[in-house]
């Protein structure tokens, strides 16, 4: 099996999870069109299938397999931030601030908070924390990005510390948190004791002082700013998210599963000891979801119920599973495309429907065969805005980063905590090929 998919082409490599992103972003927009386009319909489907947990879960899998490796092929903390940060700031900063200068404020594409309170809005966004920090995200779908970077921030500190190949644990161990501490932690919030700038504007300063020592180069300073970063994210999580302690905690063992599938399908986990750790994922997150959906409101997500949150839940991992499974194959180069994109097509979707939810209340809502056509104009404007980002934006962002990283001489072979260079991946396989041209 190995000699087979070291033969295949980089491209052939990396299309199963293009397309897993491809279809997780287009899902995750229709998903958002359907509370102005299709209204009935929408809510209908809400009540047995959320499309947005079903986008995302897929999405966070997609993360979980590649970033740990990404930084381990590396074996080079300081380049790895620095490809992570060139990677989103640059889309995100140019579409928060475009959406907020360009269109009106009646629209909705942004929170209020970002013309109400513009300077503590930019911090709270800036740190890519904001959803722990009371603070709405800037916009509504950059709350996915605070998980990310709590990802990050462990990843980093499990390298530093030589411990990166224990995924399945840390798996286990947030899964069972998630199951038996979420409704316990429910009751736990910072905003009682610490005003919300009071909360911004520490937690910038930790994030700043965090960034500069992970990327000083100098190994104690990394190890530092990754245990004070993880710290940080984790009790932010717990204790001040929007979304529920349990649910946050899902969210980071689905991730670790990611990091999971990849070990086992490198050789560098058993694959039973890979199944059993996805199971205990997979019950916990079942169990938690039905449990805890239908509980108290402080422990409830916002998906409309149990059976919504779960079918979804496990959607998400069965697409990244049959895409898995389909590795070896071409996938269809529309799906692939979408996939390169997809970041902007996630990022992008949100400041479009306001301006045509805007559009719908001028000329009427559409009925019948003009919703589809409204569907189609939304679209093709979509996919043409997100390829010129990607190409105006996001290509030339993740230059600049490999050009601040080529700045710094290469580590050595095998360099690192705990043997990275035994770790490293093989050109093409979960890297860019060619350098920025997928995203990680």
């Amino acid at each position: 099996m190995r000699s087979r998919i070291s033969v295949l082409p980089a491209a052939a490599r990396l299309g199963w999870l293009d397309a897993v992103r491809g279809i997780a972003a287009l899902i995750v927009a229709l998903h958002h069109l359907s509370n102005d386009l299709f209204v009935g319909f929408g809510a209908a489907v809400r009540e047995w299938f959320d499309p947005g947990i079903f986008g995302v879960m897929a999405f966070f899998l997609v993360s979980g397999y590649i970033v740990p490796a990404s930084l381990e092929r590396r074996g080079d903390v300081r380049a790895f931030w620095i490809g992570r940060l060139f990677r989103l700031y640059p889309l995100c900063v140019v579409v928060l601030v475009a959406a907020a200068v360009l269109l009106p404020r009646s629209a909705g594409a942004v929170d209020p908070s970002v013309h109400d309170h513009a300077l503590l809005a930019a911090v709270a966004n800036g740190t890519m924390l904001q959803d722990l920090l009371g603070i709405r995200s800037g916009l509504s779908v950059m709350w996915t990005l605070t998980y990310e970077m709590v990802f990050y921030y462990l990843v980093t500190m499990l390298f530093m510390v030589g411990a990166h190949r224990r995924s399945g644990s840390a798996a286990v161990v947030l899964a069972g948190a998630a199951l038996f501490l979420g409704p316990w932690a429910a009751g736990w919030s910072l905003r009682p004791d610490l005003s919300v700038r009071t909360l911004v504007a520490g937690t910038a300063l930790l994030v700043g002082l965090g960034l500069l020592c992970l990327l000083s180069g100098s190994r104690p300073a990394q190890l530092a700013g990754a245990t004070m970063l993880s710290g940080l994210g984790l009790v932010l999580m717990i204790a001040n998210s929007r979304s529920t302690p349990w649910e946050s905690l899902l969210i980071l063992a689905t991730m670790f599963c990611g990091t999971v599938i990849y070990r086992a399908e490198r050789g560098q986990l058993g694959r039973g000891a890979a199944w059993a750790c996805c199971g205990v994922v997979l019950a916990a997150g079942t169990t938690a979801g039905l449990l805890y959906n239908d509980g108290p409101a402080q422990i409830r997500t916002w998906t409309a119920s149990p059976t919504a949150w779960v079918s979804a839940f496990l959607a998400g991992w069965a697409l990244f599973g049959v895409a898995l499974l389909l590795r070896r194959h071409r996938m269809p180069r529309a799906l692939t495309w979408l996939g390169v994109v997809s970041f902007s097509v996630y990022l992008l979707h949100r400041p479009l429907i306001s301006v045509l939810s805007r559009l719908m209340a001028h000329v009427g809502h559409p009925r019948g065969t003009a919703q589809l056509l409204w569907l189609l104009a939304f679209l093709v404007v979509l996919f043409v805005l997100s390829a010129l980002t990607y190409h105006l934006v996001e290509l030339p962002g993740q230059r600049l980063g490999r050009r601040l990283q080529s700045r710094r001489r290469r580590p050595r072979a095998g360099g690192g905590p705990g043997g990275a260079g035994e770790n490293q991946v093989q050109p093409g396989h979960v890297c860019t090929p060619p350098p920025g041209q997928r995203r990680a």
